[in-house]
């Protein structure tokens, strides 16, 4: 397992490997790794020859007051983690190189539309510096495929239409969100809740399964549904940012005839954002009573 903390270096090891054919694949994060991440190595191993995993906390997509100072680090526990687990290659860029123009008047990629909605109305700014670092990451490591999880299901979507609008030859694969036994979708912000907000949490997945189940049944209003979540959630340690009923392809307002459906939602524990989506399927079409 080889450690890149330049660009140098890496852009080195990569024209090696595509010298001699080897595909890549690209598992991004921020470090603090849990099992969602090692997840996406597992799978990253099986579709490549090569695998890559980065690790680098983005400033440029915490907007003003968010946590980014306080995000957990482990880089001496990130490399532990790995160090048995087959891949080929740790980069750890340097944020002075990566962003040689400042994090201030740097060149940013922006996504139109998609970006400025859910997460994006509440963290102005922020799906522009995913889009940015991804971008970078992918311009120099070049991989075949990239993978990401399921729980940040918007970001996912970013990156596709980036991708996809950038001709960049590059497949991104999203896996399912990995949970605790108790269903609260793993982060590594998870870290920050406190003994009593950890029991709450767990609420959150269990107040989307109940919905998502009754948006199966299609017994109520899509607003009813949210409404009864918002009750659910919007009261003692947690305080809902927002909940939502979207299509899966494209995030916008669910209509008649839809099938494939997902609830995103955002919450809040003191100071800790969490972030969870569960996706449905409906056995028939969205009906008009629905919407």
């Amino acid at each position: 397992m080889k450690k890149s903390f330049d660009i140098q270096s890496v852009r080195e090891t990569i024209r090696e490997w595509h010298v001699s054919g080897e595909s890549i694949a690209l598992v991004p994060t921020m470090g603090n790794l849990h099992k969602g991440h090692l997840s996406l190595l597992t799978h990253a191993k099986k579709i490549a020859a090569k695998t890559v995993v980065s690790i680098f906390v983005n400033p440029i997509q915490f907007g003003h007051g968010e946590d980014y100072e306080r995000y957990p680090s482990s880089l001496d526990e990130d490399f532990s983690k790995l160090a048995g687990a087959g891949l080929d290659l740790i980069f750890v860029p340097d944020l002075e190189e990566l962003y040689p123009g400042g994090i201030s008047d740097d060149t940013r990629v922006t996504v139109p539309a998609i970006s400025e909605i859910l997460c994006g109305e509440f963290r102005p700014g922020h799906f522009s510096g995913v889009a940015t670092v991804v971008a970078k990451l992918l311009t120099n490591i070049r991989p075949n495929f990239a993978l990401f999880g399921d729980k940040d299901f918007q970001q996912v979507l970013v990156i596709r239409r980036m991708v996809e609008d950038l001709l960049m030859p590059v497949e991104i694969i999203s896996l399912p969100t990995v949970r605790e036994k108790d269903g609260l979708a793993m982060s590594s912000r998870n870290a920050h809740l406190k003994v009593d907000e950890r029991l709450h949490a767990k609420g959150i997945f269990e107040a989307l399964t109940i919905m998502a189940q009754k948006l199966q049944d299609q017994a109520s209003k899509i607003s009813i549904l949210e409404k009864e979540y918002r009750s659910a959630i919007d009261c003692g340690e947690m305080r809902l940012e927002y909940v939502s009923v979207r299509r899966q392809s494209d995030l916008e307002y669910a209509r008649v005839g839809d099938r494939e459906l997902i609830i995103l939602t955002a919450v809040w524990l003191d100071e800790t954002r969490l972030i969870d989506n569960v996706q449905v399927v409906l056995k028939e079409p969205l009906r008009e009573i629905n919407v």
